[in-house]
């Protein structure tokens, strides 16, 4: 699996990916009925490195990179990270993590730290936490999950 910058031509293939997964609203907190204009604006906006990963020539993950904070917090960067439906539990989010990883790095940051990650959202949390995530709050009720009802989200931090 290769792990490139996003491109003009990846557009169909991300929102591919990122349409079924916001409309689930299982994981993210943004509009169920976001459009794909919207939602490629979001998920591509110009504050923030998107890429993909290509696994045999399909684009089978996505994830973006940014400051968390402007100023005195832009040494801190946060990701967001979406696997196609069908690739999970291969790991494509391993893969995309340890890109974002090495990529925060390079670009300078010196922790990354994760905003709302759904406590539901399990598979998520325990590869985040495998990869030396800490969850560093709490958020009681904090998400409004489809079938659960009202969920904790987590804020989870790691230094680089």
């Amino acid at each position: 699996m290769i792990v490139r910058l996003a491109n003009d031509e990846d557009r169909a293939a991300i929102w591919s990916i990122i349409g079924p997964t916001i409309r689930a609203g299982e994981t993210y907190a943004l509009p169920h009925d976001m459009s794909e204009a919207g939602a490629l604006a979001y998920w591509l906006g110009a504050d923030r490195e998107t890429f993909v990963a290509v696994e045999d020539g399909r684009i089978v993950g996505t994830y973006y990179v940014r400051a968390n904070q402007a100023g005195g917090g832009d040494h801190v960067c946060n990701c967001g990270y979406m696997t196609a439906t069908g690739e999970t539990g291969k790991g494509v989010a391993r893969a995309m993590c340890l890109h974002s990883l090495d990529h925060a790095r390079e670009r300078g940051f010196r922790a990354m730290q994760f905003n709302f990650v759904v406590s539901a959202n399990e598979r998520a949390v325990r590869l985040w936490q495998a990869m030396d995530f800490a969850i560093v709050g709490r958020l009681p009720g904090a998400f409004r999950h489809p079938r659960l009802g009202f969920v904790d989200a987590f804020v989870m931090f790691r230094d680089l």
